[in-house]
């Protein structure tokens, strides 16, 4: 959000308050097991998670960024304005395959968007235990709605109320979910008032913490030092931001006197009634809740002496109580494990498959069990060394507000694990890393249907290639990955990360007649596997080998029996590839080569549709002796498919027709409807028809050409001589006209609907005049419109650049016609995520009557 650091501080306070109130009511009202709301952010086209309640943001990463037009039910919501209702795993998959294979766990989900007036900001969404059919879910539904259409009603005033548009570009609060259960003694609640700065607590508190209620009562030092000793400060500066409208990361994992573990959570009372009940820079009042998380003493005294380990986790993952058994299994010391994250208490847990176990637990009904080997190191750590092996086995049980997890030693089943995990085995260190982040396999826990789906949503080589990086190199534990690419037979780099730089330039362009392994592997067809690069320089001699002192993978690219080109997966340190990793990774690159295979042949014919799109743009203005014009188009960069954008100088009798249009929509069909309306407008202003005939002619065309599709155009007849212009709109942004003294105006042109939907619509003509040193500028809304922000801000900045663009004239100073559009396409040229086309025309008169050169 925009505006003062004062005022926009106390606006993020309300809207967390808002997401995190809808989130957690959400759950509630329809059963869920989480919920969060996901926000437009600024970035055109890309969504936010804002809110996750009731489920840890680490593990959930991949799904915190999401394009709207990707096919998910989130993004469906958003852009199609519509509620996505899935019932349970099946529907799931047969709708949104690529979702269901990222999350292929037993749930069912409902989707909501959020809309205030004409504004969509995003979409509530509720994850919750599986139904058989969609309509048991159609109370929740209703639910869900007017939670959302609440939401989107308070966003609006909160935006109105601060003239900042409502959008997410941070990480996700993750907060707790709604108990199912009340609290029977721990808990307790407490208010804290900045202005008195007097804190109330509730009969339970005192209780919890052991104190006297006077001991409570009073001013915030108090209340913090019975709170926690060890962490007073940090209790008062998590009450001062909260009041501020900065909360901190909650909820706060405090110590007590005897070293156990309490939980604060903190929030302001938000009155919907009033956007700014106390004002936009006023310290708000507070609310939390401290708690004593855990079994409690009487569970926590049996579970200490049972003969295996026993972990609570809450629903963000945080541990909240550990036995004896537990952190001697773990080897830590159980203040260590307290209060953290399973995978940070744990690290050697911290892995893509564990991760998968883990959100299983929290989405599906079942217990959720694996293994997991604890590196030796760990064992070694402090003497002695536990006694029961290596292997470890973790049974997670869900539970509506506390995961138990049990862990014990599984020594028998150690070699079959090795084996799992692509471990050498007994005495083979040297074919592993050891700390437990690449030395195991997930060859046999890796879905591959995960990446083939990703690589159906992949149409450039450069998208197949970042969907590898993103699918495949986390799954294997890789660090380096390069694709080449044949042509010509010669190889050509495509794609790399992870090497060092300028290190893979002497392999650009090999022949295949080369001994180089990425040249064998393809003209084999066979994988070469290397567990070190002492064995790829014995294999290859004198090959040039990076510093890093890991191992490779060479794959071939063969799509239906034709070479497409190699890809190498690089790690850091040596490792051995198991059978099981051979045959999946072997299979991966097929995958790989057709989407290549695919990528190279759209990215050719695209080169032709654009090709053909250039050559309907004109290659050269028509001149005359007292105009000068000039024009720019810039394609979009979102996708690959032409657009419908163009413009127009045109010999109207004895003056000059300006144009410009765009056609609704992108591909071959709106580039062939612009090429025929180009033309059509050509003729009509070759006859030097009225601007408003030329309008209402082309709106015919267009109905009796009936493509489905609609356009925009401006058209300005202007006599050079006197400098009156007649100009018709049909639905296009207004021109704007800069004075010779730099003072810049937008033309108000009343104009009529598109061209191509009403037979009998009508565009009425309005007269202005160009003087001598004026600049007139037509463009497309690509160059002005942003998602998220008003198309009226984009005008307002084109006219501001327009302005600036430099002193007095017809030409700023030391600047050309041709300079000034290039300035004012300046930004949106190196913009590198164009989502739309961009076209710009400026037609200035010249002060003296001569003819010049674009």
């Amino acid at each position: 959000m925009t505006g003062s650091a004062e005022d926009g501080h106390a606006t993020t306070g309300r809207l967390a308050a808002l997401l995190i109130d809808a989130s957690s009511e959400a759950i509630s009202s329809a059963g869920g097991l989480a919920g969060g709301v996901y926000l437009r952010s600024r970035t055109p086209g890309l969504l936010r998670l804002a809110v996750l309640a009731g489920l840890p943001g680490p593990l959930f990463r991949p799904w915190w960024r999401l394009h709207a037009d990707r096919p998910f039910p989130v993004a469906d919501a958003h852009r199609l304005g519509v509620q996505v209702i899935l019932p349970n795993a099946t529907e799931t998959m047969r709708r949104y395959p690529q979702f269901a294979a990222g999350l292929p766990f037993q749930f069912g989900s409902l989707y909501v968007p959020v809309v205030g007036g004409s504004t969509a900001y995003g979409v509530l969404t509720v994850l919750r235990p599986a139904v058989s059919d969609g309509t048991e879910l159609l109370t929740e539904r209703d639910r869900l709605t007017r939670l959302a259409e609440d939401l989107g009603s308070s966003l609006r005033k909160l935006e109105d109320s601060y003239g900042a548009s409502i959008t997410w570009d941070d990480e996700p609060l993750s907060v707790r979910p709604p108990a199912t259960q009340r609290d029977s003694g721990h808990l307790g609640r407490f208010s804290w008032d900045p202005v008195t700065a007097v804190v109330t607590v509730d009969d339970r508190l005192p209780a919890l913490l052991g104190v006297p209620p006077e001991a409570l009562t009073g001013i915030a030092d108090g209340f913090a030092d019975a709170v926690a000793p060890g962490d007073a400060p940090r209790v008062l500066a998590a009450l001062r931001e909260t009041s501020a409208g900065r909360p901190p990361l909650l909820p706060l994992y405090l110590r007590a006197a005897d070293g156990g573990l309490r939980l604060m959570d903190l929030w302001t009372p938000y009155d919907e009634t009033s956007a700014d009940p106390v004002g936009p820079s006023a310290a708000l009042p507070v609310r939390g809740i401290v708690l004593a998380p855990g079994p409690g003493p009487a569970g926590d005294a049996a579970a200490d002496l049972l003969p295996e380990g026993v972990l609570c986790l809450d629903r963000l993952g945080l541990i909240t109580y550990a036995n004896p058994r537990a952190a001697h299994l773990l080897n830590r010391s159980r203040t260590a494990l307290l209060g953290l994250p399973l995978w940070e208490a744990v690290p050697w847990l911290k892995r893509p498959d564990n991760d998968d176990h883990l959100r299983g637990a929290l989405l599906a009904p079942d217990p959720v069990h694996f293994d997991a080997r604890r590196p030796p190191e760990e064992g070694r750590e402090h003497a002695p060394q536990p006694s029961e092996g290596d292997w470890l086995t973790f049974s997670v049980h869900p539970g509506p507000d506390i995961l138990t997890c049990t862990v014990r030693p599984t020594s028998h089943v150690a070699d079959t694990a090795a084996d799992l995990a692509g471990l050498p085995g007994e005495g083979a260190e040297a074919g592993s890393s050891g700390d437990g982040d690449d030395a195991g396999s997930l060859a046999p826990l890796y879905h591959p249907i995960v990446l083939a789906i990703a690589l159906t949503e992949a149409v450039t080589a450069r998208q197949v290639s970042a969907v590898v990086m993103r699918e495949l190199l986390p799954a294997f534990g890789g660090r380096q990955l390069a694709i080449y690419l044949l042509q010509d037979r010669h190889l050509y780099l495509a794609w790399e990360t992870g090497f060092p730089s300028g290190f893979l330039t002497r392999f650009e362009g090999v022949s295949l007649d080369q001994h180089l392994p990425g040249v064998e592997t393809l003209t084999g067809g066979r994988p070469l596997f290397f567990d070190s690069m002492d064995q790829l320089a014995a294999a290859y001699p004198g090959i040039a080998l990076d510093a890093t002192d890991g191992s490779r993978a060479f794959l071939p690219l063969i799509a239906s029996g034709r070479p497409v080109g190699s890809c190498i997966l690089g790690f850091d340190r040596p490792r051995s590839f198991s059978s099981q990793e051979r045959t999946v990774l072997t299979a991966l690159a097929g995958l790989i080569a057709h989407a290549m295979e695919k990528a190279q042949r759209y990215e050719t014919e695209t080169a032709l549709a654009r090709g053909l799109q250039q050559a309907l743009l004109p290659q050269r203005l028509s001149a005359h002796p007292r105009v000068e014009t000039a024009g720019r188009y810039l394609p979009g960069t979102q996708g690959m498919d032409v657009g419908g954008d163009w413009y127009d100088v045109i010999e109207a009798g004895d003056g000059l027709a300006l144009v410009i249009g765009d056609v609704q929509g992108h591909g071959v069909q709106a580039a062939a409807t612009m090429g025929q309306l180009r033309s059509a407008v050509r003729a009509f202003a070759l006859g030097d028809r009225p601007p408003d005939e030329v309008m209402s002619s082309t709106n015919h065309l267009l109905i009796d050409l009936d493509p489905g599709l609609f356009a925009s155009c401006c058209y300005i007849r202007l006599d050079p001589a006197t400098g009156l212009a007649r100009a018709a709109r049909a639905g296009h942004p207004p021109p704007l006209l800069r004075f010779p003294e730099g003072r810049t105006h937008v033309l108000d042109l009343p104009g009529g609907v598109v061209l191509g939907v009403q037979a009998h619509a009508h565009y009425p003509v309005t007269e202005f005049t160009m003087e001598p040193g004026a600049i007139l500028a037509l463009y497309t809304d690509g160059l002005v419109e942003r998602p998220g922000e008003d198309i009226d801000d984009g005008i307002t900045s084109l006219r501001v650049a327009l302005a600036r663009a430099g002193g007095p004239g017809a030409r700023p100073v030391g600047r050309s016609l041709g300079g000034v559009a290039d300035r004012l396409t300046g930004t949106a040229r190196h913009t590198a995520d164009r989502p739309d086309d961009i076209a710009l025309l400026l037609a200035a008169r010249r002060t003296e009557s001569r003819p010049r050169r674009r």
